[in-house]
């Protein structure tokens, strides 16, 4: 007998730094979501989509969320609940070497809402004695009552399609909502800002990746006949004070010639193809305590 196509949303949610965006990764078998040892990398709810025979499951990373006055932090723990409320099933990621006072407000963010379908999954099993893991395992479960707990690793596939298999299964029947080629609705501008940041929070410490965002101020890709030639892409790095200009263009602008470099040979490997980019670095006094400017970098919902 023929299995029901099904088809719907996942809202990945967890503290800072859980594991999210290499989860989502690892499903996508694709480089999506940015990814860096710091919390609170991921800024948007991006969405990213798997389709197989007779399913459709379709992502959506969330900014990792956790208690803050910071107006930006505000906007963007936004997109996190707007995620938690509208999606089919959430699965809630549990930082399997840290949980603090972000994992709690996490936890009492969903016994909130009361999602019926939820699956809770532990990452970062490669890094952690599997007797610990076992102690947050039975910590969770007597949290949130009669809910499945997996042990994961997105570095090695420790339960991964276990944890997939789980979530087909939470998922309503339906037909697909994308083409099956397709495995993100976001537009390669964003990706190519989002890449560019990614680079700054690998390379820049202390507070000023926090500090920075970035717009595309032009993407061009080569005509069908010029195939040979490279995707053009001008990209501005706002920064909120006059000082942090300078750490971020470096000694003789190497440091602005890195994170260019970085951005740009993951951008090749995403498109495929040649890339030539080109980022200024501009001051933008002060915008991330300003609801205007957060929104016009695209991290807040104007709703």
């Amino acid at each position: 007998m023929e299995r029901p196509h099904k088809a719907g949303f996942v809202a990945i949610i967890g503290a800072p730094n859980a594991g999210k965006s290499t989860l989502l990764n690892y499903f996508l078998k694709e480089k999506l979501a940015i990814v860096a040892a710091k919390p609170q990398t991921t800024r948007h709810k991006i969405l990213g989509i798997i389709t197989e025979e007779n399913f459709q499951v379709i992502f959506w990373d969330t900014p990792g969320y956790h208690v803050s006055e910071r107006l930006l932090n505000k906007e963007m723990m936004s997109r996190t609940l707007s995620a938690l409320t509208d999606a089919d099933v959430v699965l809630w990621l549990v930082d399997g070497r840290k949980q603090g006072r972000d994992h709690e407000a996490v936890r009492e963010l969903i016994l909130k809402t009361q999602k019926e379908k939820l699956l809770i999954a532990i990452s970062k099993a490669d890094l952690v004695e599997k007797t610990a893991l076992d102690e947050i395992a039975t910590k969770v479960a007597e949290e949130i009552k009669d809910c499945p707990v997996f042990q994961v690793s997105a570095k090695t596939g420790k339960d991964m399609d276990r944890l997939k298999s789980s979530l087909v299964e939470l998922l309503p029947e339906s037909g697909p909502f994308f083409p099956e080629d397709v495995f993100t609705d976001q537009p390669m501008r964003l990706i190519a800002a989002e890449f560019v940041r990614e680079a700054v929070f690998r390379l820049l410490r202390n507070e000023l990746p926090y500090s920075t965002a970035v717009t595309i101020d032009e993407y061009r890709e080569p005509a069908k006949s010029d195939s040979g030639l490279q995707t053009y892409i001008a990209a501005t790095i706002h920064v909120e004070k006059e000082n942090q200009k300078g750490i971020m263009i470096g000694n003789r602008g190497l440091m602005l010639k890195e994170i260019g470099t970085r951005a740009r040979l993951a951008l090749e490997k995403m498109i495929e193809g040649p890339v030539f980019l080109k980022l200024f670095v501009r001051v933008t006094k002060d915008w991330s305590k300003k609801k205007s400017s957060i929104h016009e970098f695209g991290y807040g919902d104007k709703s």
